[in-house]
């Protein structure tokens, strides 16, 4: 069985994240979407409200697991006995990150492999960070997440 580990804050889940995930289903039997405590990060959820979140969001694709961690990704993806690790590339701006990253976990795990997806084109601009500050101010991100997403914010902010 070939296993996917797609990692991230999740914070929140977006629609580029979903487009992500959907295509992963596509290329392995089990996708396990990850999701890091990131605590340096001062996440807007908590880690128990963005693994909820997540698991209603994918909730359609029967080969997704959603977990959460807090322990070194590379022991991560050795307890799960994963095949790769996939990440997102939106922009030629991520490369550079996303490349020192999985030049580091080949470092700590020599069986890591990272698989790099990029979302639909329509999607590529979205990130969890601007869709926090735009509802942060009250702005309409109905057209970036998902509509259980949405209802979390305008909680999140009361509005």
């Amino acid at each position: 069985m070939k296993k996917v580990v797609y990692p991230g804050t999740f914070d929140p889940i977006t629609n580029g994240h979903v487009d992500l995930v959907e295509r992963a289903c596509r290329l392995f039997d089990n996708v396990v979407v990850a999701v890091a405590a990131s605590t340096k990060k001062n996440p807007l959820f908590d880690l128990d409200e963005r693994v909820n979140q997540v698991q209603q969001v994918l909730a359609h694709l029967d080969n997704v697991t959603v977990i959460g961690f807090d322990i070194l990704f590379a022991n991560l993806v050795e307890q799960l006995n994963a095949q790769a690790v996939m990440r997102g590339l939106r922009a030629v701006s991520d490369f550079e990150y996303e490349f020192q990253l999985a030049n580091m976990n080949r470092a700590l795990s020599d069986k890591m492999e990272t698989l790099f997806l990029t979302p639909a084109e329509h999607l590529s601009y979205i990130s969890s960070s601007l869709v926090r500050e735009i509802a942060s101010l009250g702005g309409d991100v109905s057209n970036f997440v998902p509509p259980i997403v949405v209802n979390s914010l305008k909680e999140k902010f009361n509005r």
